[in-house]
């Protein structure tokens, strides 16, 4: 269940499990040591439900990497067995990121990365929508009426778990105590969000919320009480119901972690729109150094730190890390050394990380060297074999471009299943070529497990081509009885425009009747060229109330390429109706074009009422090519106002268009403090333009130097 704070997550698993699986076994372990535990000792039976709330907790933390493997290998073994977590769309987005070529992991957790790839995603809104709330079952229950007439624009769970009081309870905080716990819940809400996942220590907070008063309220403090009585305020239960710090429940035994408190998920929320572009006092920096949790905290918060251009202060967390036996933060710290153009104490740093075993370290060591060296494969095998698989993947793509045979990249596949499809389709058509159709296939199945049906539907129809229909036609077969039914969609898309419309619409009907959206728009859009408008709707909004509007969306952009903008926009009003915010974008695009600047912007409008300012950004750009400036500020700045940092930089360019720099670098800071590298680099271009060469420097990512890129 992925969604953002107090919308509803829990209580969506629970309705779930207590209406299908209402007498299976239920086990809820707290972290990832309980996850370990029960894993270990093997209570996992058939009808079992695992249930991870706020699975951040279990796979994030020390040890979470060692119970998502154990997890993956318990799902592979007899069933049923039923996983349910709880998850954030930014920690979904943080565990599942795909480390950059030449780039330090964002991440650091491979294997959660795998487990969650396998997960069958439910999102759940922020919102009600309207016509929900017109159920009568509402007015059934006095706190659901209630919440009803109270609430703004459908959020009645954050309503009932008293979000928005809490919120005042902190924006507005009472004397005597109020000013003092205002400044420790500040101080942990940009713990939170820049990183520190670990309960907060009381000590972090003591130390740190000095940098949030003043120097009236510093004088007025008792040196004796003002902590406790902070305390106080911040425990405070709003309404009965929430408080801004609540205790954290011991996983060992029955109450409480003395001296550990844990931010409201709810302020944790509000503090990542209210203060996304703040960068937190010095004062602050030296606090979490001295008083984190623990080196995984300190390295994430280091991470945040170097994001934002402080180097310096990112140079200290990493060697308290280092210093408290962490190899990440020595991997970091190499990364400054190599950005400041000392390449050999990067790599004795990176050395010294790899004898530790940390595989980002070594995909570095491997990525800096020969792709001819025997290290180089080394260095690559050992990161492959502890989760990272980068340096393997590149080493390979680099054999089989520079070679053109596959005996010396083939053993590589023994260290990792996805090798990345471009290499994996690669060794198929050798393959092929070579006469081994065994291998090709294997190859080909590969990529598809890997997530990528291209390279076998191009096999298929590379035997389709030959002539051997019946070879292909089994391929695909195989394919689908796998349940990969994208593969018959590509495969159907070849057949058609190869001039087999019969059995390219056959195919596309096994594959949208199996569920595939793809399938269901391209055989949408053959009814309608057919003159069947009505069969081609039919089919869309089956795949629509099946969950998936994506078929809207395509069968749309079909219409618009053949030039039926009306028919496109009834098909995108009808996929923005169920929340598909990438049909708002789209839609108001057509708008736009259509010259309907106000209804362009409403939609926008809406889109980013939904969590995507993207759709603003757009009209904005769009506005500035057309020389709209006054429109394309005024579009940026509520893109801004919705969390965008691209909208931040987008109005820093036009500032300095025309002749505004200082107003340029100010906006361009904003954007770094929100944690955006690209303008980090846009800043510095601002200051070397300026002539301010040293500065300039100081601020790019790579130091003005070239940072080694996998080989080409």
């Amino acid at each position: 269940m992925r969604g953002a704070s107090c919308t509803g997550k829990t209580r969506t698993a629970y309705e779930a499990v207590r209406n299908c699986l209402a007498d299976w076994q239920l086990v809820f372990p707290k972290t990832s040591e309980g996850l370990l535990a029960l894993l270990d000792a093997g209570v996992l039976v058939p009808r079992t439900v695992l249930w991870l709330n706020e699975a951040q907790n279990h796979l994030s933390r020390p040890g979470g990497e060692r119970a998502a493997a154990a997890l993956h290998g318990r799902l592979e073994e007899p069933g049923p067995f039923v996983v349910l977590g709880t998850l954030w769309p930014e920690y979904h987005r943080d565990l599942t990121a795909t480390p950059q070529p030449g780039e330090p992991s964002p991440n650091g957790h491979p294997h959660s990365r795998a487990l969650l790839d396998l997960a069958v995603l439910v999102d759940v809104p922020a919102s009600f929508a309207a016509e929900a709330l017109k159920d009568p079952r509402v007015n059934r229950d006095a706190s659901l009426a209630a919440a009803a007439r109270t609430s703004t624009d459908g959020r009645l769970t954050q309503t009932l778990a008293a979000g928005p009081q809490l919120v005042d309870h902190y924006a507005q905080p009472t004397e005597p105590h109020g000013p003092y716990g205002h400044a420790i819940i500040t101080a942990a809400m940009d713990a939170r969000r820049l990183g520190h996942t670990s309960p907060l220590p009381a000590a972090l907070l003591r130390a740190a919320a000095p940098a949030y008063l003043t120097a009236q309220q510093h004088a007025a403090a008792d040196p004796d009480t003002w902590f406790d009585g902070a305390l106080d305020y911040a425990r405070e239960k709003v309404r009965g119901v929430a408080a801004a710090l609540e205790p954290v429940a011991d996983p060992d035994g029955m109450g409480s972690l003395p001296d550990v408190y844990r931010l409201s998920d709810y302020l944790d929320h509000h503090a990542r729109s209210s203060r996304f572009r703040t960068f937190p006092p010095v004062t602050w920096w030296t606090a979490v150094r001295d008083h984190a949790a623990g080196p995984a905290d300190m390295n994430a918060l280091a991470d945040a730190a170097r994001q934002r251009g402080r180097y310096h202060i990112a140079a200290d967390l990493y060697r308290r890390a280092a210093e408290l036996g962490s190899a990440d933060a020595l991997t970091g710290l190499a990364w400054l050394l190599g950005r400041d153009g000392d390449t050999e104490g990067a790599e004795q740093l990176h050395r010294r990380a790899a004898d530790a075993g940390s595989p980002e370290a070594l995909t570095a060591l491997a990525l800096r060297m020969s792709p001819d060296a025997e290290e180089t494969e080394r260095f690559a095998l050992r990161a492959a074999d502890a989760g990272e698989p980068l340096g393997l993947r590149e080493l390979a793509r680099y054999r089989l471009m520079t070679r053109g045979r596959t005996d010396d990249t083939e053993p590589l596949l023994r260290h990792v299943e996805d090798l990345g499809s471009d290499v994996l389709m690669t060794l198929a058509l050798l393959r092929e070529r070579a006469g081994d159709a065994e291998g090709a296939e294997r190859f080909a199945h590969q990529a598809v497990r890997a997530g990528d049906p291209w390279p076998l539907a191009q096999l298929a129809r590379q035997r389709w081509s030959a002539g051997d229909v019946e070879d292909a036609e089994r391929l695909v077969r195989r394919a689908a009885d796998a349940g990969n039914w994208r593969v018959v969609t590509l495969w159907a898309r070849m057949r058609a425009e190869s001039g087999d419309g019969g059995g390219g619409e056959r195919l596309y009907r096994q594959a949208a009747d199996a569920g595939d959206a793809l399938a269901a728009a391209e055989l949408a859009w053959m009814c309608e060229r057919a003159g069947d408008v009505e069969e081609a709707v039919r089919i869309v909004q089956r795949a629509a109330d099946g969950g998936d509007t994506y078929a809207f969306r395509r069968l749309a952009e079909l219409r618009a390429g053949a030039g039926n903008r009306e028919g496109a926009e009834l098909l995108l009003r009808r996929a923005a109706d169920a929340r598909d915010t990438v049909a708002m974008g789209t839609l108001a695009r057509l708008r736009e074009e259509a010259g309907d600047v106000e209804g362009a912007e409403q939609i926008a409008l809406r889109a980013a009422d939904a969590g995507h300012p993207l759709a603003l950004t757009e009209l904005a750009q769009r506005r500035t090519l057309s020389g709209d400036l006054a429109g394309a500020e005024r579009m940026y700045r509520r893109a801004a106002d919705a969390q965008s940092t691209a909208a931040l930089t987008g109005l820093a360019r036009l500032r300095n268009r025309v002749g505004d720099t200082e107003g340029a670098e100010r906006l361009y800071q904003q954007a770094v403090d929100a944690g955006d590298t690209a303008a980090l680099r846009e800043l510095a271009q601002l200051r070397a333009s300026a002539g301010d060469t040293e500065g300039a420097r100081r601020l790019r990512p790579d130091g003005g130097l070239p940072w080694p890129q996998p080989w080409s």
